[in-house]
């Protein structure tokens, strides 16, 4: 049995290093996110705009030619979609393809988010536990230093996992609300141009 613990024991602690490294990548593309998140925040505020206008005044006979007006906008995947949406407003199949992939391509937007909000705590938590028995061990031993340190591994591993999740969950929820809407408003464009059709 003791031979049991202490392979257990050597593959806990041979982990805590792959862990560590992983919450540190992790950290990294959480930054990366939060940038690009509010690199999307700023871009979708002017276009929005313009584009509620725009969809206010929309009708079936003036659709193709208000949606013509929009600024364009790079690298945006809601302003290709009405642009493909305006050229091919005459290819029914075409236009439904187009809807559902990008219904598909705003879900794996949320990808990150998701992979964040259920790894970085589970990463956390492994950051914790781990280092925790050499703590006890350190503590038996009377090595307060040893105890010390592998306490304050664990703390930092917990705090940066938790930190990680929070920016998955709040991205994730300002994002499901911005593609829902994005959908919506293809929809609603999408609509209208039928009917001009008809």
């Amino acid at each position: 049995m003791e031979t049991i613990s202490n392979i257990l024991f050597w593959i806990s602690n041979g982990l805590l290093i792959p862990v560590i490294i992983l919450l540190l990548l992790f950290f990294g593309r959480s930054l990366i996110l939060v940038g690009g998140f509010f690199g999307e925040f700023y871009k979708r505020t002017k276009f929005s705009v313009q584009l509620t206008n725009v969809l206010e005044e929309m009708t079936s006979e003036n659709a193709k030619q208000l949606l013509s007006v929009l600024p364009p906008v790079k690298n945006d995947r809601l302003f290709f979609c009405i642009q493909k949406l305006e050229t091919h407003s005459d290819d029914r199949a075409y236009c439904e393809r187009l809807l559902a992939n990008f219904e598909i391509d705003m879900d794996k937007e949320l990808g990150d988010s998701r992979m964040f909000i259920k790894l970085g705590p589970m990463l956390g938590l492994m950051g914790t536990l781990i280092p925790m028995g050499p703590a006890l061990v350190g503590l038996a031993n009377g090595d307060i230093s040893s105890m010390a340190y592998n306490m304050q591994v664990a703390f930092a591993t917990t705090v940066v996992g938790m930190l990680i999740a929070a920016i998955g969950v709040v991205t994730l929820q300002v994002k499901k609300r911005w593609y829902a809407r994005s959908i919506n408003d293809l929809e609603f464009i999408y609509k209208k141009m039928q009917n001009e059709e008809e």
